[in-house]
């Protein structure tokens, strides 16, 4: 297959310095000295990539905890079983640490097992002499319902993949449990977490509480330039029209470790039948010539005749076989580059799979969620032999918009995935919709209270409306009817009563007429409050992500370089993004937040510039030190001040 090599929008080069990845005479990396700083915080909250040792850093600061800080025991929580791996027995002592991380196989409960004597297990070890335990954020919820909070006096809670907890604790469990910990018992906690924010735009936690928290830093930037191997990381997005197994062979090098997710089923890029889907992309490689005993198939490939060994995670029909497959990958192919090329997934292989040798992440049609984007890069983001490039290509259909509105749209997604990557908030609050009666409360944060709202009264609605809303909009924006419709030839009330209802009962059959009418409110609610109006435009999911996006506008950077065609549709081309590049956009989403007058920026000029001629060099923003911190934002701020009375020149010139 002679494969279009697939164009950067975003292309960032790094130093390669290895400082990252080099360890001390303890045997710590570059980020996990930075946590082990800050061991003596009660709540400690860790932001880091992929890769950059979160695992091995917790591990660290738990162990000082339970020797020398008089905590008893230590219990982790990750999102899923597979996960669990990262926090198994390792011997810290080879590297210069004081104490091994030891956990016994009894308290590994990220294994095949019954869930409720999992949780009576995790019951049993919060009152016994055992000193580490890892099991599931689904264990530790169902746990915390049979306990009070006081339980977990004396202990460590380390939560993985932090961005799964959310503010909202009213649907949110994991919040709720973390919530009542932290007001009911003694406990210490580390969250850490590769994308400090939710899908949802549901704050992690509120403000108040977050406060309570010691943060540890170190984003995409930092890792990624001090890594030995790995240069650069590209991020592209092609569109096309019709079906994108005509032109996903166009964005596929075979000569690349690549990581395939194709779309959602309930989605529009979606076949609606995932295992012809797959037979599509083996077709598009070349022929299968057998399938090995790990589950992993031999496709000869259709241009030199080469061997491509391709893991099919997308067919569950035998779930032995998947298992089979699942764990050739985690054991075996984490650590044999040979040992497979392709991964084809469709849910999984996204939060927390390690996969050291994939080079290219292809995902097929458009995710709504910010978070699953920065999850996937971080699937090419580790450093390996051999691995210079890291690539992440978006194929989505192409939006029904003009070209001019898809750069716009193109750029501000690629300053939003750039900022997330820095470990920033870019998604702007989202809103909960709540009933309201005679005596409310005063209505939380992020909440709105209507008159006579039904309010979801199941899980199944809660979930779609979680997880599936902006998907079901989209649904109903390109149905025939609703366009008619909106363009007024159906009265409203018969749109809102009649037609939407229709759609709806279509997509989701198991719902009953009460749960039909709670997500019919819940659509046109959102609707209503969040874009003004519900407009026939089509599939424009895409052009409007960027409403979701906050102070992305702030960034005055255009990224765009030209337009090419690409199929019957066309891909954007951008202008290269460097490390300084990275360094500007932090920068100034900081400047947006300084709270500094411009009088107390001049009187600091004259010792900003003793600084810079005594350090040589300028004051950094990053310092631990709070003066030249202080010195830095001034900085920020007097910088910002003159471009804005240049450009003001420029525009009286005009």
């Amino acid at each position: 297959m002679n494969a279009v090599k697939p164009v950067n929008i975003v292309d960032v080069e790094y130093e390669r310095t290895g400082s990252s990845i080099h360890t001390d005479v303890f045997g710590m990396r570059e980020m996990q000295q930075r946590v082990f700083a800050e061991r003596f915080a009660q709540y400690l909250l860790v932001k880091a990539p992929p890769a950059s040792g979160k695992s091995r850093a917790l591990m660290f600061v738990a162990l000082d905890k339970l020797f020398n800080q008089d905590r008893k025991r230590v219990v982790v929580a990750v999102p899923e079983r597979s996960i669990g791996g990262s926090f198994a027995s390792t011997k810290l002592t080879r590297g210069g640490f004081f104490a091994d991380w030891d956990v016994t196989d009894t308290n590994n409960l990220c294994t095949p097992a019954s869930s409720s004597s999992k949780v009576q297990h995790l019951v049993n070890f919060l009152s016994g002499s055992d000193a580490i335990l890892v099991c599931t954020h689904a264990t530790l919820r169902f746990a915390y319902e049979r306990l009070p909070a006081s339980a977990f006096d004396g202990t460590v809670l380390a939560i993985d993949e932090f961005h799964h907890v959310s503010a909202d604790t009213s649907t949110n469990r994991l919040g709720d449990l973390l919530k009542g910990v932290m007001a009911g018992s003694d406990a210490h906690i580390v969250a850490m977490t590769g994308s400090y924010f939710r899908g949802d735009s549901v704050p992690v936690l509120l403000p108040d509480d977050e406060a309570k928290f010691t943060p540890v830093t170190f984003n995409y930037y930092d890792q990624l330039n001090g890594y030995e191997h790995l240069k650069s990381l590209g991020i592209g997005h092609h569109f096309y029209q019709g079906r994108y197994t005509s032109a996903i062979s166009d964005v596929l090098d075979l000569d690349k470790k690549t990581l395939i997710h194709i779309p959602n089923v309930n989605s529009g890029e979606s076949t609606k039948d995932k295992i012809e889907e797959v037979g599509f992309i083996l077709d598009a490689i070349g022929e299968v010539v057998n399938q090995e005993d790990s589950g992993i198939l031999r496709v000869r490939r259709r241009d030199n005749g080469q061997i491509v060994r391709v893991a099919d995670l997308v067919d569950d029909t035998d779930q032995l076989e998947r298992a089979e497959t699942l764990h050739y990958l985690s054991t075996v192919a984490s650590k044999d580059r040979g040992a497979v090329d392709i991964i084809i997934a469709l849910g999984m292989a996204k939060e927390g799979f390690d996969w050291p040798f994939c080079e290219h992440a292809l995902t097929v049609g458009y995710r709504a969620s910010l978070t699953e984007v920065i999850q996937i890069i971080g699937r090419v983001t580790r450093d390996s032999f051999g691995k210079q490039h890291a690539q992440f290509t978006n194929l989505i259909a192409q939006p029904d918009a003009t070209t001019d509105e898809v750069k716009l749209s193109v750029n501000n997604m690629l300053k939003a995935i750039t900022a997330s990557l820095l470990m920033e908030q870019v998604l702007a609050p989202n809103f909960t919709f709540k009933t309201k009666s005679g005596n409310d409360d005063t209505p939380k944060p992020g909440e709105l209270r209507i008159k006579g709202f039904k309010e979801p009264s199941s899980n199944r609605v809660k979930q779609i409306v979680e997880t599936d809303l902006n998907d079901l909009k989209a649904t109903i924006l390109q149905d025939d009817t609703f366009a008619k419709a909106a363009a007024g030839n159906l009265d409203a009330e018969v749109t809102n009563k009649v037609l939407i209802p229709k759609i709806i009962r279509e997509r989701y059959p198991d719902l009953n007429e009460s749960q039909v009418e709670e997500l019919r409110q819940q659509v046109v609610v959102d609707s209503v409050i969040k874009n003004g109006e519900v407009k026939p435009v089509g599939d424009r999911r895409f052009i409007l992500m960027q409403n979701k996006f906050v102070d992305i506008d702030d960034i005055d950077i255009n990224l765009i370089d030209k337009v090419n065609p690409f199929q019957r549709a066309f891909e954007v081309l951008s202008k290269s993004v460097t490390t300084q590049v990275l360094r500007v956009i932090q920068d100034t989403i900081i400047t947006t937040r300084i709270a500094i007058t411009e009088e107390e920026a001049l009187l600091l000029w004259p010792k900003i510039q003793q600084f810079a001629k005594v350090n040589r060099r300028q004051p950094d923003i990053r310092s631990d030190d709070p003066t030249e911190k202080r010195y830095a934002e001034a900085l920020l701020f007097l910088r910002k001040k003159k471009r804005e009375h240049q450009s003001g020149q420029r525009l009286e010139q005009s």
